[in-house]
């Protein structure tokens, strides 16, 4: 379930929780096709094309990798912060997203995708490919990496994951640097139990949504 394999373990554990990976990521993305059918099509009679939107984020060891969302901001988002340096700064003083019910650059569409999480449900695919897991600490840009001080190398010991210690809390979800606590003790005392827990507090937290966006 995402529990990455510390040194000296042995490779066929490696094999059955990839297995675990691919199994479970296969199961949920049949479970909510539905659903991210849904998103596609209010994507593109609102927003047009493209319709998913792959940012770059750092995976196990520091490998880059293009972390999948269905596209919740305008096209021109990303030059949005450029052109605006007070947007910019509030970005990053935020934890490198602004804060919520303020940010331009989300469309009508974007904001009920982004409260339901259904925008991320293309991290399935992701999962699938491998540079995801179902559970673990979620995936940051790498201007974030300062955030996490000495803990960034403990950090990217793992893969990012899907669901991790400290999304799964939901609408209490805490900003750095308790952000960063709670991966880096994931990733240090990681174990099945703990996967378990987060695995049914990111049902309940799914199922409540997140709060304005």
């Amino acid at each position: 379930m995402g529990i990455e394999v510390a040194a000296g373990s042995s490779p066929s554990r490696a094999g059955i929780q990839r297995l675990v990976d691919i199994v479970g990521a296969f199961a949920l993305l049949l479970v909510s096709l539905p659903l991210l059918l849904i998103g596609v099509v209010l994507v593109a009679v609102t927003n047009g094309r493209p319709i998913f939107f792959g940012h770059e984020r750092v995976g196990m060891g520091g490998k880059p990798f293009r972390c999948w969302k269905l596209r919740t901001m305008k096209v021109d988002a990303e030059r949005a912060l450029d052109r605006d340096p007070a947007l910019m700064e509030r970005y990053k003083a935020n934890g490198f997203k602004l804060p919520n019910g303020s940010d331009p650059r989300i469309s009508p569409v974007g904001r009920l995708l982004r409260r339901t999480y259904v925008d991320e449900i293309p991290q399935l695919v992701n999962v699938l490919t491998g540079d995801m897991a179902l559970v673990g600490p979620r995936p940051v840009v790498p201007a974030e990496l300062d955030l996490f001080e000495d803990g960034a190398s403990v950090l990217l010991e793992v893969k990012p994951g899907v669901f991790g210690a400290w999304n799964s809390l939901g609408r209490a979800r805490p900003p750095y640097p308790e952000r960063a606590r709670l991966e880096v003790e994931y990733v240090r005392e990681r174990s099945l139990a703990r996967d378990v827990r987060i695995l049914g507090r990111s049902v309940l937290a799914v199922l409540q949504g997140q709060g304005e966006v």
